[in-house]
């Protein structure tokens, strides 16, 4: 399917791991031109050169977006590379763990700088060139918003801002013809969902366990599929779509999985 996004300028933070570097390699093949913002200039520069040498067109911006003048400097060199925005992916963020009795105020405070603040920085910073183009934002949240998941109040609670701002951003944005929307993961097998289940005692159990509650094929979704998704929601193909929580999740959050 042609989602028109050939030169298109789309940012995809956190874009050269785990779900970021499927939603970059998704975009290219779409003839986008993907920014890829990461911390890791080694990690930006591996994927970079995957998606070239599949015939794809991506660069590599080094950022430390937990630091607010870094997302900035970020949007700032994207901007005078290319000289236009067409659309921003906030996926960038990791599940720290921070939880209620185990955590403290600087833990907490951190991790919102590493899960949502910069969600909100990167599209202020991109909204006059989004505003030009009339682009749109796509928001990567977790299901732990809306589930609960223990043990990781920050990560919750910045995924709840990332929905929140999500239905506030498109009806703030409507006048300009931004749209913009959030795809919520749930179970997605990724580098680090692994490295995650091998340290636990019985990994193969656990993972079994997860999978078992599954609906759809009793399977992890895999990073292609939110990929894909993403790429549509950014495209004018969702034209009419905006303010939407979309869960690509094999109906792990909303069936009822006791009828399964």
């Amino acid at each position: 399917m042609n989602l028109g996004l050939k030169e298109k300028v789309i940012i995809v933070t956190g874009g050269a791991k785990g779900i970021g570097e499927g939603i970059s390699t998704s975009l290219a093949a779409e003839g986008a031109f993907v920014a890829i913002v990461g911390r890791n200039e080694e990690d930006n520069l591996r994927t970079v050169e995957a998606i070239q040498a599949a015939g794809g067109q991506a660069w590599s911006f080094v950022a430390e977006l937990s630091e607010p003048a870094e997302c900035e400097k970020a949007i700032k060199e994207i901007a005078t590379t290319f000289g236009r925005i067409d659309g921003l992916v906030n996926n960038a963020g990791v599940n720290d763990g921070v939880g209620l009795e185990s955590g403290n105020y600087e833990r907490f405070i951190k991790s919102l700088h590493s899960n949502l603040i910069h969600y909100y920085l990167m599209a202020h910073h991109a909204l006059p060139y989004l505003k030009e183009s009339k682009g749109s934002i796509v928001n990567v949240t977790s299901k732990t918003a809306e589930t609960g998941q223990g043990g990781t109040s920050a990560y919750a609670a910045s995924n709840g801002g990332r929905n929140a701002l999500t239905r506030e951003w498109a009806v703030e944005l409507l006048p300009f013809g931004i749209r913009v929307n959030a795809l919520v993961v749930a179970e997605c097998y990724t580098p680090l969902y692994d490295r995650w289940i091998k340290s636990l005692p019985n990994p193969e159990e656990t993972l079994s366990k997860i999978t078992d509650k599954i609906p759809l094929g009793k399977r992890m979704t895999s990073s292609q599929e939110i990929a894909d998704m993403v790429s549509f929601l950014i495209s004018k193909r969702s034209s009419h779509t905006t303010g939407q929580l979309i869960h690509v999740d094999g109906g792990y959050v909303h069936l009822d999985r006791a009828l399964i």
